[in-house]
């Protein structure tokens, strides 16, 4: 088994390169990309290349050059109206939903936004009554303060 990988580290380069992708669907910051290209550029070098600290080498200096040169071309080029791109809490201010169970004044109920529940409570502790169209105005934690639009 062994004999089989060694005669055939393409596979391996080229496992390595598809997992480093589905890994980069995770950040899309194309940092693991960088490490995927490598991984690919090995596989294609392993037919020419019999040794495996070479393959090794060339994998560390395709990573290196894709993350000095290929890197800052994908972020300007799909993130160039992101300057100053939202995540996790800040993306969920100013998202509108639809209240599915009632909120009361004080308490608690719950809005769904993009298909996600979510536990709400009215701004000024209001109460909101059920369908009604709400947006986001702050978050707590994981309990979003709405109010009707």
């Amino acid at each position: 088994m062994i004999e089989y990988f060694s005669n055939n580290l393409w596979q391996f380069w080229t496992l390595v390169g598809f997992i480093c992708l589905i890994l980069e669907l995770t950040s899309g910051d194309f940092f693991i990309m960088c490490f995927s290209i490598g991984a690919f550029v090995t596989a294609i070098a392993s037919a020419f290349v019999p040794g495996f600290m070479v393959q090794i080498i060339i994998f560390a200096v395709a990573s290196l050059l894709c993350l000095f040169f290929v890197r800052p071309l994908a972020l300007k080029y799909f993130h160039r109206k992101d300057e100053n791109r939202l995540s996790n809490a800040d993306a969920m201010i100013g998202r509108k939903g639809v209240v599915t169970e009632a909120i009361p004044a004080g308490g608690y109920g719950r809005v769904k936004i993009d298909g996600d529940s979510w536990k709400a409570c009215g701004e000024n502790d209001q109460s909101i009554a059920k369908d009604t169209r709400v947006e986001v105005v702050d978050m707590a934690s994981i309990i979003i303060t709405v109010k009707p639009v």
